[in-house]
């Protein structure tokens, strides 16, 4: 069996998914299916088909939650002591070489990742390109539109 990298904030953002779909989405929407049904002929009822459909998104993503759970190595970001270097977990500070734009990212598991919050899967192209590097390295990272070269400028474990 595969373990799968993920942080606690990560694996504590699962476990409340899990639990809403489970407590909340997955008795309304049987709910939902058990009026359908009440108003009789299935095959064209509309909301007895919107209502499963969503029984099955919902199954389906709770099958999938429970099965990256099952896997997942969390790892604690603040015990890491890795002498300043990029590994899992860390928060990076980026200055992009190319127009001196400065960015933050987070190197996170695969089911945590989120653009908004600047977290970058671990299996990404910049997170490859960084693990191992520390403050003053540059990191090249290979690109749809090409190379963009980065500055490591600061390394956190938070």
């Amino acid at each position: 069996m595969n373990s799968t990298p993920i942080t606690t904030r990560g694996v504590e953002k699962l476990r409340a998914q899990l639990r809403q779909l489970k407590t909340v989405d997955r008795p309304r929407i049987t709910h939902a299916i058990a009026e359908a049904r009440a108003h009789g002929d299935l095959s064209e009822n509309a909301e007895y088909h919107a209502a499963r459909e969503q029984q099955s998104f919902t199954e389906g993503r709770i099958a999938a939650i429970e099965s990256v759970l099952s896997e997942a190595r969390v790892i604690d970001v603040s015990t890491i002591d890795a002498g300043g270097r990029v590994v899992f977990g860390a928060t990076v500070d980026l200055l992009n070489l190319g127009n001196h734009e400065a960015v933050t990212y987070q190197i996170v598991g695969e089911e945590e990742a989120d653009m908004e919050q600047r977290q970058v899967s671990i299996s990404s192209p910049i997170a490859r390109a960084l693990i191992g590097k520390e403050s003053g390295d540059i990191a090249e990272v290979k690109a749809p539109g090409g190379i963009i070269e980065y500055e490591v400028v600061d390394v956190r474990y938070v």
